[in-house]
């Protein structure tokens, strides 16, 4: 554009923004740069044009005034995959900031020179808007997708990838441009409906009878600039064309036995699980050349259950997928698309309520489907079988290298493997061993609040390793994990989630256990459990799930061993303190056997404490309670019961005459001379002798 040139030569002295943005074009038009002065004018233009936003809020003009139609065409040429890779991710960010900047004047002018490249026709013009296309998808899929929609433009595809004289590089623009429509719901049906049989065409071509590369006159080929010209599809465009198709067949809907709609015989198509076949093939047999196309193939693929059952039985491709991980770089594409694989394959079923299953059943009938049929390949039995082959793999160490480094998005599916993996008691011994933990409770610090899901999906696959390993063992060795550290996550996951359609106790139940587990070592880890997670666990004593309050009550049972948080929490006196106790003492009388068994525990040690003993005296059929557990069929409940009778018995003052006149009162003699007789163990006799000794020596 000469304005542009002719106006950038005679600017002298300080420039304003305009002036120069007109520079920057000048210089960017006059071409013959080196890439490195391309990426750098590139770079100043992106900051003007983000600078610029904020400018127009304040009343300044803005800089995209003076920028016309051939200064977006020299914006975008940058992104035609035959630049390089620097110059084109230095366009990219440029051309999303004009476009934010510009608003719909900047979407108007794409637009045009989207139409404009297409119309002229020649092989140089397609490369560069299937490119331009591609890219800015994901920036603009409205724009993207209107351009892409337009009449007439998804049926011309088809002769052009059909011409008998084949160029490279249009049908690999063309290709990714196709790839990135895919993710857009009504370009992916439009590709589905003009583009599939071409498609089809393109995978099934003979990769063994491609031609030397070849340039002479053909009257099918009006022009010829661009690319090396070909008789036949390169293998980098069939493995390209099946990775499209790929996405096409993956998300597909399964069409009902109802549905007879259509022509009653359809023509062949190649199916999922024959991709998934070409893929793995491809990344055995070429991995140099292939392994990002078959990674992205595979990552659609794996979504069927069929896909994911060969894949997981297949001890060469796991092993080749292992490598490509090891090797791939993080934040990369191929990083992601390896661990979407893996999380296609080991990804559980979401557990459904009783009322989801019938509203999903009523839902089915309403459509004249019938009773939906749950896939047995997906099934809990299928699922945890692939969970541990992909485990004996060897994928955990690489998993753990990657969550130093990958991005939040990456993080996410390392931890929805982890999460799968924890699922099998068998394996949660190993995953520790091999890093998990660590992985895990780093991960939680280091994702945002924001991703509450994600954090609490961490959280939970963290409390089932502990819940089945000696922390002695995870938080001791030459690399040491302070415990401490664990406590934070597993106590975000105690109170239910407050944002879930339904109510998950699950959760809540782990995460107490691996408390638990913890609270059972030492006195500060009890201290810190009190201190992060109390309010959350004592609010679970009440809960209306048997196991939860099993759960909770045999965390307290653990921390009362500590004499400082169980005087703090039990034994002062006040009035929140006795409330409290009051509760431990009634969960002492409930209905589950587990339940009262954990009660029975926290308080054979909290009865050593006078005020304990008194506020259980004085409460209405307290000293019955503790003599109900002297009466349980189970041995273990009645050493608990014993117990705390016979520190009743022995208390000392006012309270130890309280008690000893309540538990007479309540038929004590008798309960204790009975449970002495029916005890075998010698544990469980000794101290119910002693506390009936206590009770008639005493008055």
């Amino acid at each position: 554009m000469a304005s542009v040139t002719e106006t950038a030569s005679r600017l002298t002295g300080p420039l304003g923004r305009q002036d120069q943005t007109l520079l920057l074009f000048a210089r960017l038009m006059e071409g013959g740069q080196e890439d490195e002065e391309t990426v750098r004018d590139l770079g100043g233009l992106t900051k003007l044009l983000h600078d610029d936003i904020e400018a127009t809020k304040k009343g300044e003009p803005s800089i995209t005034t003076v920028i016309d139609g051939d200064c977006v065409d020299t914006i975008v040429c940058y992104l035609d995959m035959r630049q390089p890779e620097i110059v084109r991710g230095h366009a990219t960010l440029c051309t999303s900031a004009y476009l934010m900047a510009a608003g719909e004047d900047g979407n108007k002018k794409l637009a045009a020179f989207f139409h404009d490249r297409i119309r002229r026709g020649t092989y140089d013009d397609y490369i560069v808007a299937f490119c331009v296309a591609a890219t800015i998808f994901p920036i603009v899929p409205d724009l993207t997708s209107e351009m892409f929609l337009s009449e007439g433009f998804l049926a011309s595809l088809g002769p052009l990838m059909r011409r008998k004289w084949k160029s490279r590089k249009v049908e690999t623009a063309c290709l990714d441009m196709l790839n990135a429509a895919c993710m857009h719901q009504h370009c992916r049906e439009a590709v589905q409906k003009y583009c599939s049989e071409w498609l089809e065409e393109v995978v099934d071509q003979d990769p063994e009878d491609v031609a030397k590369s070849t340039y002479v006159a053909d009257t099918d080929l009006h022009l010829k600039e661009g690319s090396i010209l070909m008789r036949r599809h390169s293998q980098q465009v069939q493995n390209l064309a099946a990775v499209v198709l790929a996405k096409l067949r993956a998300v597909q809907p399964v069409r009902s036995p109802s549905d007879m709609s259509g022509p009653r015989i359809q023509p062949a198509t190649t199916s999922v699980e024959d991709l998934s076949k070409m893929f793995t093939k491809m990344l055995l047999k070429n991995p140099e050349h292939s392994t990002q196309a078959s990674i992205e193939g595979l990552a659609y693929a794996s979504l069927q259950s069929k896909v994911k059952e060969n894949l997981s039985k297949d001890i060469e491709f796991l092993k080749s997928l292992v490598k490509t991980l090891e090797t791939a770089p993080p934040k990369s594409p191929l990083t992601y698309g390896a661990l979407s694989i893996l999380v296609n394959l080991t990804v559980y079923q979401p557990i459904q309520s009783e009322e989801e299953r019938k509203m999903n059943q009523l839902k089915a009938y309403a459509n004249a489907v019938g009773k939906l049929q749950a896939d047995p390949l997906n099934d809990h039995e299928h699922v945890t079988e692939r969970c541990k082959r992909v485990f004996e793999a060897g994928f955990t160490p690489v998993l753990v290298t990657h969550s130093k480094n990958g991005s939040v998005a990456s993080l996410s599916l390392i931890i929805s493997i982890i999460y799968a993996f924890s699922m099998t008691v068998t394996l949660r011994g190993q995953l520790a061993q091999q890093g998990a933990v660590r992985l895990l409770i780093a991960a939680w610090t280091a994702l945002p609040e924001t991703d509450a899901k994600t954090r609490r999906t961490a959280a939970q696959a963290l409390a089932r390793i502990l819940i089945s390993t000696n922390p002695a063992h995870v938080f001791g060795g030459t690399r040491p994990i302070p415990q401490s550290t664990a406590i934070r996550p597993l106590a975000s996951i105690v109170a239910p989630d407050p944002d879930a359609e339904t109510r998950d106790l699950l959760p809540t139940f782990e995460s107490l256990v691996a408390l638990t587990n913890l609270a059972s070592t030492d006195d500060d880890t009890r201290h810190a459990i009190v201190r992060i997670a109390w309010p959350d666990v004592e609010e679970q004593l009440l809960s209306p799930n048997a196991r939860v309050t099993t759960a909770a009550v045999e965390l307290i049972c653990n921390i009362v061993q500590s004499a400082t948080e169980a005087y703090s929490l039990f034994c002062d006196g006040k009035p929140q303190t006795l409330n409290r106790l009051q509760v431990l003492v009634a969960l002492a009388d409930a209905e589950d056997a587990a339940t009262r068994s954990a009660a029975g525990g926290a308080l054979a040690n909290l009865t050593g404490h006078d005020a304990v003993v008194r506020a259980i005296a004085a409460r209405e059929r307290g000293a019955a309670i503790m003599l109900g557990l002297c009466r349980e069929d189970s041995e273990d409940l009645r050493h608990r019961g014993a117990f705390i009778v016979c520190n009743m018995v022995a208390a000392e003052g006012e309270a130890g005459k309280l008690a000893r006149e309540k538990l007479r009162a309540a038929d004590a003699v008798a309960v204790l001379t009975e449970c002495a007789e029916k005890s075998r163990r010698a544990e469980v006799v000794e101290v119910t002798v002693q506390a009936l000794k206590g009770l008639l020596e005493q008055t």
